[in-house]
């Protein structure tokens, strides 16, 4: 006992550590927000304080101008702002579930399967972690131009399916939050794979799909396919965005007003599986 209050008692902060440890965690999450901060303040600057060098961090007169000129500026479009909405809202929640679906069902035969290859299988998926979407974009035209899905909604759905970032969560979640032991006495029970899936599995492998869900959704809101979607009644909300974005400096108010708009979304999610996250991570190993 007195030997660990003394081992305590080493490795223990003291008290101005632990003020000197929230000071730093304080700091480093205020310069982790400055872009969002920078972001909600510049989109209520006026144009004379946009124009002003150098840039000041603080807005002087505050308006709602930038956000009340976005409907005009989008009315000029060919095609209506409830297309848009809906083409990302749809590529957005259909394929997030489809992920989460098809990532779920590789994890579980990846953990629990018992049969030859699984470990270099598993490594496969390891080694697709190293690619990113640029590297694959033209193998993925190719594909699509030959199987004639261009111009359709399956070039935003297909390449998230497959994707090696959720298999690995949530095979390293499951590794170490369903033991073995469980898995087997379904089996006794007489529960099938799909049953031992929908109601074992994935409740308690929750934090780790719903980590997902944020991960995808985040992705998945702000895509814009580059060279797959030349109909605009296919193209998504960011895409609009970039258009305003693209206006020139008298537009930046405008563009940091659409930049406003598209986060509310995303933050909303992170909001709601933000304590899903950090189990997720914890246990997962990834930092």
């Amino acid at each position: 006992m007195i030997r660990a209050r003394q081992n305590y008692k080493r490795y223990a902060r003291s008290g101005a550590g632990n003020i000197v440890m929230l000071l730093f965690l304080i700091i480093a999450g205020g310069v982790t927000l400055l872009p969002l901060i920078y972001s909600v303040i510049t989109s209520f600057k006026p144009l004379e304080e946009l124009l002003v060098f150098p840039p000041q961090f603080y807005v002087l007169r505050p308006t709602m101008q930038n956000y009340l000129e976005l409907p005009n500026i989008i009315s000029n479009l060919a095609v209506p702002l409830s297309k848009y909405i809906f083409n990302s809202l749809f590529v957005s929640i259909v394929t997030t579930f489809l992920h989460v679906l098809v990532a779920s069902m590789a994890a579980f035969v990846l953990s629990k399967g018992r049969f030859k290859g699984l470990g270099a299988i598993f490594m496969v998926v390891q080694a697709l972690l190293l690619f990113n979407s640029y590297t694959l974009a033209i193998p993925q035209y190719l594909i699509f131009s030959k199987l004639d899905m261009i111009d359709t909604y399956w070039v935003y759905i297909l390449p998230y399916l497959p994707n090696a970032l959720g298999v690995f969560l949530i095979k390293q979640y499951m590794d170490g939050s369903v033991p073995d032991a469980l898995i087997d006495a379904a089996y006794i029970d007489g529960a099938s794979e799909f049953k031992i899936y929908a109601r074992i599995i994935m409740p308690i492998t929750r934090p780790a799909w719903m980590t997902l869900i944020l991960f995808a959704f985040r992705d998945l809101w702000s895509l814009q396919p580059q060279g797959t979607i030349f109909d605009e009644k296919l193209k998504t909300l960011p895409t609009v965005m970039s258009t305003i974005i693209a206006g020139g400096i008298a537009r930046t108010g405008s563009a940091m007003a659409a930049t406003v708009i598209l986060m509310i979304i995303p933050i909303a999610v992170y909001l709601i599986s933000q304590s899903s996250v950090m189990e997720t991570m914890s246990t997962s190993g990834i930092k």
